[in-house]
């Protein structure tokens, strides 16, 4: 099970978004909040229970402490939880600002439901969960990828499995994994398909 607490400050969302992840076979909402300082104390309590939860969800702006600062401080303790920010704000000042807080999603509340489920298996796994378009314009129009991540990011799209690519390019296969990684990273989706097709879609390959 999938550990989530959520935190949103208006009653009717925290409420829909509550009520649409407990139909979930895999996630347990533990605890919600409606401000940060309240779900940072359900966060510590559960800490200390020794239920530490996976993912926490949380709006950008709440009263007193907001979705960033929580997300800040949540690193600043070294605690496990990941963060996947769910808001209004399609700006890509607020995601730079999200990733620099050290969240792993950020959605925006007009997605389609089932989006955000999908988002929390996604972080807790290790990943990111995050609008593609918005994330090209966080960092503007420029072409992130460089050379060799354009070669190893075009094969993949192609079919070609990691030993695939990496007899291709005379490189081992741990490299080649890593380069896909940093393409994903710098695209802010969650996989090598869609790091292909957004890329494709700039025509960056």
């Amino acid at each position: 099970m999938i550990g989530v607490v959520l935190a949103e400050d208006q009653a009717m969302v925290l409420g829909a978004l509550s009520a649409l992840l407990r139909l979930e076979s895999d996630i347990d909402v533990l605890a919600t909040a409606t401000d940060g300082e309240a779900a940072w104390s359900q966060i510590q309590r559960l800490h200390r229970e020794g239920r530490a939860p996976d993912v926490l969800v949380t709006d950008i702006e709440m009263p007193g402490l907001g979705g960033l600062e929580l997300a800040q401080r949540l690193q600043r303790h070294e605690l496990p939880t990941k963060v996947i920010i769910v808001t209004t704000f399609a700006r890509a000042g607020f995601l730079r600002r999200a990733l620099e807080a050290g969240a792993s999603g950020y959605l925006l509340k007009d997605a389609p439901a089932e989006q955000l489920a999908d988002a929390i298996r996604r972080v807790h796994r290790g990943g990111r969960a995050i609008d593609p378009q918005l994330a090209v314009d966080a960092w503007g129009e420029a072409d992130p990828l460089n050379e060799r991540e354009r070669q190893v990011l075009r094969l993949a799209g192609e079919g070609l499995t990691a030993g695939e690519i990496a007899a291709q390019l005379h490189l081992s296969q741990g490299t080649v994994r890593n380069y896909l990684s940093e393409s994903i990273g710098k695209l802010g989706v969650g996989n090598r398909i869609e790091a292909y097709r957004l890329a494709r879609q700039k025509g960056w390959l």
